[in-house]
């Protein structure tokens, strides 16, 4: 399953008041998500996972005043949506800490994970890398170790067609 369909599991589990419904032990309705990397594919799996209810915050750097004034616009084969006022920031110092950060950054930026995830992390929590390349987790891991991490494949078809503005033509499965 993917880390989206078990969370929306995990959640129709703690709506009908089941125990145990999250991961890790905690509930599901108690998960933070951040999402490093707000582009085609990070953007679309945060406005995604936003819609659903989970409370998602973004950062983001080149569109920050534009979604902040616009919102986050999703064109999708499976929907069309737009997150009105998602939880948007421009630095990770001013996002809280968070239980999964979806990392989408194209790996040229890996340099600075380590700035941008520290203010994020908690103990335990899991780091999931979507990103190009081969390779990319054992590097992650030297600049940051004992860091939990996930590796992601996003099998989807996807575009950032402008700022604040998503296009999702086919598939989506990570």
């Amino acid at each position: 399953l993917s880390l989206y369909r078990k969370l929306e599991e995990g959640k129709d589990a703690a709506a009908h008041g089941k125990t145990g419904a999250g991961l890790r032990g905690i509930e599901i309705k108690d998960r933070t998500v951040g999402i490093i990397g707000t582009g085609a594919i990070g953007g679309y799996y945060g406005a995604k996972l936003s819609k659903a209810g989970f409370e998602v915050h973004f950062l983001l750097h080149s569109d920050y005043e534009y979604v902040a004034d616009n919102g986050l616009t999703v064109d999708s084969c499976d929907g069309a949506f737009r997150l009105a006022a998602p939880a948007i920031y421009d630095d990770t110092r001013k996002m809280p800490q968070c239980d999964v950060v979806i990392v989408a950054l194209k790996t040229t930026n890996n340099q600075l994970l380590p700035t941008l995830l520290t203010p994020l992390l908690k103990p335990d929590t899991i780091v999931l890398l979507i990103q190009n390349g081969i390779g990319v987790e054992a590097e992650a891991e030297k600049m940051m170790p004992g860091i939990q991490l996930a590796a992601g494949l996003a099998f989807i078809c996807s575009a950032k067609v402008g700022p604040g503005h998503i296009n999702h033509q086919f598939y989506g499965n990570i």
